[in-house]
């Protein structure tokens, strides 16, 4: 895709040189609008205007929707009144507030000055529910209809009203705006007679979000229950809008990528990698690289409380590498597996005595098989092989039994903090590797030099 759009761009700058505008409003009317948005991205700034401007109205709008904050700004900065009142005549509510949200103030009045009432009034609207809840992501354009409507009354309104819909396929039922039912087209279609009500063939067992309900909740029932939109109602029961499968699967997309910064050491950010200036990359790793190196030190304090340990036999040091190193990948491997529990719905809090007393046996295995690797590597490379005389079979018992106790202490405290962190509030995220690798290895420390202490001194 990288190739072709570095070739669609080409062949738009060539065209653009030989002004044969004709030709290039063919080329784009025939794309998608992801990919316009793709192209226009990568293009240079001073051409974006006039390349947009050749684009037929309904792609233009569908193709603004698609594209960078950045460039969107650019944009409507260089449009009129009416073209940006074009642009937004055609975009569906919910990518009118995600743009806005996305906005600079003075951009937003602009935006909201040259909305119809209509759209500015249902933009304030959504605006006004919580960040990352079921109200902050719906769209309230569906089509609603009455349970008395016959089939065919139905069908009408369906034609009439749905061009402005995000979807038609699914309509819902209501009464004083009470969510009651729903019912495809699909029934609509098939149903045997004209003059069937829809309370007659509407389903009523309806499942709904609130509209303070998670943002990450509504993905995961889509993901459940396979929809295409899913309804969101007030305190009242009251339908207000919906959320539809695009929205959830950008919410997918946008949970996934916070994840896998916050586990990898990271804030998250709301710009692309090529996108991010180098102070933008700073900014967002320097506070977690200063905790990080801070809590490290204790790894240092508790080297140099056991320096007479280390004198006494020199060797150990050798070993404290490879247990830290696996101290902290087995706590990562449970950490991981249970935050994808977490954000699946999979495990809760309560489940947590049953989540140790699984790691803790799986922790028996793995430490177990990897001691005895351990002491077969140890005996064989390090003492025979490589003739170091200090490496005795006590010494690599202690790093053995240090190794099985360094896993088991760290799978607990990788399936634990998780659960306890999204118990307390926080993101689970958060308690993925580089936090749960620095506490595991000031404690495989701390077990190791208490273990050779003991045996060896």
């Amino acid at each position: 895709m990288a190739e072709h759009n570095v070739t669609v761009e080409s062949t738009l700058d060539a065209l653009l040189s030989e002004k044969k505008y004709a030709t290039i409003r063919d080329i784009l009317s025939t794309m998608n609008p992801a990919d316009i948005a793709s192209v226009f991205d990568e293009m240079e700034e001073e051409r974006l205007p006039l390349l947009f401007r050749l684009l037929p109205k309904e792609l233009a709008a569908e193709a603004f929707v698609e594209m960078e904050p950045e460039a969107q700004e650019l944009l409507i900065r260089g449009f009129s009144d009416s073209e940006l009142r074009e642009v937004l005549d055609e975009l569906y509510v919910d990518d009118a507030v995600d743009i806005v949200e996305e906005m600079p103030a003075n951009v937003v009045r602009r935006i909201l000055s040259q909305a119809d009432p209509q759209m500015r009034k249902e933009i304030n609207e959504i605006l006004r529910y919580p960040e990352n809840s079921a109200g902050s992501i719906m769209t309230t354009e569906y089509v609603s209809l009455r349970p008395n409507m016959t089939v065919e009354e139905s069908i009408l309104r369906i034609r009439r009203t749905g061009v402005d819909k995000e979807t038609i396929y699914t309509c819902y039922v209501t009464k004083n705006r009470t969510l009651i039912g729903l019912v495809t087209v699909k029934d609509l279609l098939l149903a045997q007679d004209d003059e069937t009500t829809i309370e007659e063939i509407m389903e009523t067992n309806v499942i709904s979000v609130n509209t303070h309900t998670d943002q990450e909740e509504v993905a995961r029932m889509f993901s459940k229950y396979d929809f295409l939109a899913l309804p969101v109602v007030d305190a009242e029961s009251r339908m207000v809008g919906i959320v539809t499968f695009d929205d959830a699967m950008d919410v997918m997309e946008d949970e996934v990528t916070e994840d896998m910064e916050i586990m990898g050491g990271m804030t998250p950010s709301d710009k692309t990698y090529l996108r991010s200036t180098v102070f933008d990359l700073f900014k967002h790793r320097i506070p977690w690289l200063m905790l990080l190196m801070v809590s490290a030190t204790f790894t240092g304090l508790i080297i140099s409380g056991f320096e007479n340990a280390l004198a006494a036999q020199v060797v150990l040091t050798a070993f404290i590498p490879m247990l830290m190193d696996t101290g902290g990948n087995s706590g990562s491997q449970s950490s991981v597996t249970i935050i994808r529990a977490l954000s699946l719905g999979e495990v809760e809090f309560r489940d947590l005595p049953r989540v140790v007393w699984k790691e803790i046996r799986t922790a028996v295995m793995c430490g177990v098989t990897l001691a005895v690797a351990c002491f077969v590597k140890i005996m064989l490379v390090d003492r025979l092989l490589l003739g170091n005389n200090e490496v005795t079979w006590l010494v690599a018992f202690v790093v053995c039994v240090t190794l099985a106790l360094t896993v088991l202490v760290a799978k607990i405290i990788g399936c634990s903090l998780p659960l306890l962190a999204k118990k307390l509030g926080f993101d689970p995220a958060v308690m993925a590797s580089p936090f749960i690798t620095t506490i595991v290895d000031a404690l495989s420390l701390l077990v190791y030099f208490g273990i050779a202490s003991a045996l060896l001194l």
